[in-house]
């Protein structure tokens, strides 16, 4: 396989990286190993009959904070090991602009999110169903959210356990999270001990890819444990930056590596796992995408798709700062070298304290208005405070909770800016564009504020950091969530799957009109689920490499 350098995940173990590629020709290339292209690369070469390739344009996991559960706060920021695309001035947040963070090294973004492992609705996936899309409905898709599962609650009809990815609920008892949780039923919203299990409204604790105080990326779940698999090539640091066709079947794939350009060939499929922005815009300097927009920017069209870039969602979500009246939080972890020492000393020792932590230990799911028969508002509770600057911490005892609209109506679209895959693209969510998503944020925020002002929750509720949701009008919420509000880091349905004329994947996530080509990743995704966007982009690609292996058996 050539000179290798190590990885270690963890202490014990390493992944074997090649500094270069061994051959000119795979069964199957995987670009982007990110969460759905480590299961990809995984589960497509556990036969040991495939020759598989997986690129990534970002580089090894080597860093410690991103196997430290709440090192995500240090690392999902840095241009190391994320893309930080910006976006376009958003007309309703009064022409602000956002940096989205996507993440750039082995393990995607499931190596630089919150943890949070949520899978949405059975209604959001029966959705997709009733949209054309056979074999994509609740009960077609549980069975892979278990088979990927190494739930620490033990199988049942729900979750599964001896899968790759461990899922923890928090651990650790946290007066701060009891209060909330108390405060909530208080408030109508009964607690709910498993978010993924028959329904998802309530409050509680939130499950995490986390498991004893360590984050489980999916480099680290799918990709340690097949490091001898001598079929399976890693290639690091490795940015593709187009497609080749030989008419309309893909039949090359060409990266940047080193300072040189290469190209290497697949046999069978080319598997497109860049995440909900980087897979369409690879598409669209590749000469597959609306042919208008290609020929603008002097792209040969290959073919032309005008669903590419389309659809784009996102949840939007607004940030509410508070303090504490006891000292409980990370801020009071952090403030002192006593209080940082003891920090480290929990989780050397234990693996447990603020370190274990991921972004939201608790939150809750409900309904914004009666009426709805769904939860359509998500709230996240974390345990620390940054009201002056995004990097740092508040110097008292502080905690925010962060509220999203579940099924958000807005639209946006990704598209190209030049024939360059090294120029960003131009990416635009349309955040709040439609009144529907305005109204039912603001109601659902009226709603949060009803918990924090629960009883149960007084110990705690020190006063607003910004504005207290129960004493301002409509008018001036909606205008503090137009100025506060930003991306949940959930981008979507970019290649969305479907039957109509927009459509980019069909049911197989075979790309529409070419051959040789598929999307495996949240582009796919028909709607947006009600929910963090990880845990089903996990169980698309454990999906997709059935479907592919069933194909390639098919052809045989």
């Amino acid at each position: 396989m050539g000179r290798t350098v190590n990885i270690f995940f963890e202490g014990a173990g390493e992944v074997r990286v090649a500094d270069k590629t061994t051959r000119s020709e795979y069964d199957y290339v995987v670009i982007g190993a990110g969460s759905a292209g480590c299961v990809l690369a995984n589960r497509l070469s556990a036969s040991g009959k495939n020759q598989v390739l997986l690129l990534e344009a970002g580089g090894q996991d080597r860093n410690i904070w991103l196997h430290i559960p709440i090192g995500y706060a240090k690392v999902h920021m840095r241009p190391q090991f994320n893309w930080l695309y910006p976006t376009q001035p958003e007309a309703e947040l009064g022409g602000r602009s956002a940096t989205i963070p996507r993440g750039k090294v082995l393990g995607g973004s499931s190596a630089v999110n919150g943890l949070v492992y949520i899978r949405g609705q059975r209604e959001d996936y029966d959705g997709w169903r009733q949209l054309g899309n056979v074999g994509w409905g609740y009960d077609d898709v549980l069975p892979y959210f278990r088979k990927s599962e190494d739930q620490s609650r033990g199988a049942n009809e729900f979750h599964g356990v001896g899968g790759p990815l461990r899922v923890s609920t928090a651990q650790h008892d946290h007066p701060l999270c009891d209060a909330f949780i108390a405060a909530a039923a208080r408030a109508g919203v009964m607690q709910n001990d498993d978010f993924n299990g028959p329904v998802q409204e309530g409050a509680s604790y939130y499950q995490s890819t986390s498991s004893n105080g360590r984050r489980y990326s999916t480099a680290t779940a799918y990709l340690k444990p097949v490091r001898g698999r001598a079929n399976l090539e890693v290639v690091v640091d490795a940015c593709v930056d187009r497609l080749l066709f030989e008419g309309r079947r893909a039949i090359g794939a060409r990266y940047r590596l080193g300072g040189e350009t290469r190209e290497v060939k697949a046999r069978r499929e080319f598997i497109l796992a860049a995440g909900a922005i980087g897979s369409p815009h690879l598409l669209q300097v590749s000469g597959i995408g609306p042919a208008t927009l290609l020929r603008a920017h002097h792209v040969p069209v290959v073919h032309d798709l005008p669903g590419v870039g389309r659809s784009l969602q996102d949840h939007y979500n607004v940030h509410f700062g508070f303090r504490s009246k006891q000292r409980v939080t990370v801020n009071d972890a952090m403030a002192s070298n006593a209080g940082r020492l003891k920090m480290g000393l929990q989780y050397l020792f234990a693996r447990g304290g603020p370190l274990s932590y991921t972004a939201a230990s608790v939150g809750a799911f409900f309904c914004s208005r009666p009426g709805v028969t769904r939860p359509d508002i998500q709230v996240h509770l974390n345990l620390f405070s940054r009201s002056q600057k995004i990097t740092e911490l508040d110097g008292f005892s502080g905690f925010t909770t962060v509220i999203c609209q579940l099924r958000p109506e807005s639209r946006g679209s990704i598209e190209i800016t030049s024939p360059s895959f090294a120029q960003f693209p131009r990416i635009q969510f349309n955040y709040l564009s439609t009144e529907t998503d305005r109204t039912t944020l603001v109601r659902g925020i009226r709603k949060l504020g009803d918990i924090l002002h629960q009883p149960e929750f007084a110990p705690f509720f020190g006063g607003e950091l910004g504005i207290d949701p129960q004493r301002v009008s409509d008018e001036e919420l909606l205008a503090f969530v137009r100025a506060r509000g930003g991306t949940s880091q959930h981008a979507s349905c970019t290649c969305r799957m479907g039957t109509d004329d927009n459509a980019v994947v069909d049911a197989r996530l075979r790309v529409r009109g070419v051959q040789g080509l598929r999307v495996a990743d949240a582009s796919v995704m028909p709607a947006l689920v009600s929910g963090n966007t990880n845990a089903p982009t996990i169980m698309i690609a454990e999906k997709a490499s059935d479907m592919i292996e069933g194909d390639a058996k098919r052809r045989a």
